[in-house]
């Protein structure tokens, strides 16, 4: 009787081991070079709904640089939605990256007396010529994103095509590598 008791017992906890839940990572930190962050970026994702991984959802980041009194600072602020299941999900976003910059651009301009740069302030280029700061680009966003069931390390690459009043840049790309929770 002793181990009929036992028996039941044991089997009463594996139920109610295999009962508890895995966590639904709904969040991530990451760093992205390249992508929504024009240079690179730290950056929050978190779904709209957090008892699911896929779905709606937006990323805000934070990134740039200063150097030599120049400088560069961009806050991509995107919208996306994650459709898949278990780890792998395919990205679908859009939104603005949102920046402010320091720079001098120099061109060359050549005539009949040689060569020589010129130097322009408040333009520069990435994919396509940014006039003036502050600023603005809009961004698209496809690809791939893997997140561990439970969460973990998770990773993303993906293509992102940028537009301003300047134009449309189709083939700009970004990666990203991060914790999802």
């Amino acid at each position: 009787m002793k181990y009929f008791f036992l028996a039941i017992l044991a089997t009463l906890s594996l139920h109610q081991l295999a009962a508890q839940e895995v966590p639904v990572p709904s969040r991530a930190v990451y760093t992205e070079l390249g992508g929504n962050s024009l240079i690179y970026s730290f950056s929050y994702d978190f779904r709209f709904d957090p008892t699911h991984t896929d779905g709606w959802g937006m990323q805000v980041g934070a990134g740039g640089y200063y150097r030599d009194n120049m400088g560069f600072f961009t806050m991509p602020l995107i919208v996306n939605h994650l459709f898949g299941k278990e780890k792998h999900f395919f990205e679908v976003g859009a939104g603005a990256t949102l920046m402010a910059f320091r720079a001098r651009y120099v061109t060359w301009q050549c005539d009949e007396f040689g060569c020589g740069p010129i130097y322009e302030r408040n333009r520069t280029e990435i994919g396509l010529p940014i006039h003036g700061s502050p600023n603005a680009m809009g961004m698209l966003s496809f690809g791939y994103r893997r997140i561990p069931v439970g969460g973990g390390v998770m990773w993303k690459a993906t293509l992102t095509p940028m537009f301003n009043s300047n134009g449309f840049w189709p083939l700009f790309a970004g990666m990203s590598v991060g914790y999802a929770f």
